[in-house]
This record gives C-alpha cells, structure tokens and sequence, in this order.
C-alpha cells in the first residue's frame, strides 16, 4: 500500500510545515506496526498559472496508478474520525493505495472531481488549503492511533 497526499502548492517553512512534518512522523511510527506505509506528500505547483484544468493534470499526474482518488472538498461526505480510519484500513486491507488529493485556491476541477472515488470534508466552510493539510494529515495520525487501539483519540 502507498499513501500520497498530492496538493496544489508549495509549502513554506513555518507552523503548518512544523504540525504537518509532526503528524507525518507520528503516523509513520504508528502506523508500521498497522501495515500501513508512511506518507509521501506530493505538491505541485502550476507556475504558468494556467488554471484548475493545468492543476488537475499535475494533480493526475502524482496518483499512483490504480489508486483510490479521495479528494478533499467542502461538498463531500462527512466523516467520524473512527468511519475514517475505517476507510483507511479497508483501503490497506485490499491491498490498494490511496490518493488524498488537496485542490488549489480555486478548488478541484470538476473533471478531477468526476474521478474520485470519495469526496471528503472537514465540514461545510471553506479552509484555507495549508490548514487543509494539516487536518489531513493529524486525521490520519488519529486512524492510525484508533487502528491501535491507542488512547489518543477518545470518544
């Protein structure tokens, strides 16, 4: 199994860089035990500044082949914590890797989003996109952790 998360943009160095490298570290120590790899985080950027459809193709681009497309949008599926790493496990334990693909400022292209597999959101507002990552990548740290049986993530 692979995990890539595949972003619009390049992250500076700065608070979110910091919590993102922490969660990343967290869930692949937590995770090798769980069978599940640690994350490569993909970012792309469109330096000719040609639109969603030139993001969406650098976004193509980045998924391993044959991979379930889990693409982060305010209009997708609201999850529990433990419905996700449900997912997560059900994504290892058939032996598939996953793509969580992260939109520029302007969102996903429709045609990227016609490709998913699951459109996932973190509610109804709009979050800046590096916040985006952050929460991506502490909620597959809290999989992992419920997987574990560990006591981080409590109900």
């Amino acid at each position: 199994m692979q995990i890539r998360i595949c972003a619009v943009g390049r992250l500076r160095a700065g608070p979110e860089k910091t919590l993102i490298d922490d969660y990343l570290t967290r869930f692949a120590r937590t995770g090798r035990a769980l069978g599940l790899p640690p994350v490569d985080l993909i970012e792309v950027d469109d330096r000719k500044a040609r639109g969603m459809g030139a993001e969406a193709d650098l976004l193509r681009a980045a998924i391993p082949k044959g991979a379930m497309i889990a693409i982060l949008d305010e209009r997708g599926k609201t999850l529990t914590s433990p419905q996700f790493a449900d997912r997560i496990a059900g994504i290892r334990d058939q032996g598939r890797d996953l793509a969580l693909l992260i939109g520029g400022a302007d969102g996903l292209d429709p045609s990227l989003r016609a490709q998913a597999d699951l459109s996932l959101s973190f509610g109804q507002m709009v979050w800046p996109h590096m916040l985006v990552r952050v929460m991506l990548t502490e909620q597959l740290y809290r999989a992992a952790t419920i997987l574990s049986g560990s006591p981080y993530h409590r109900v």
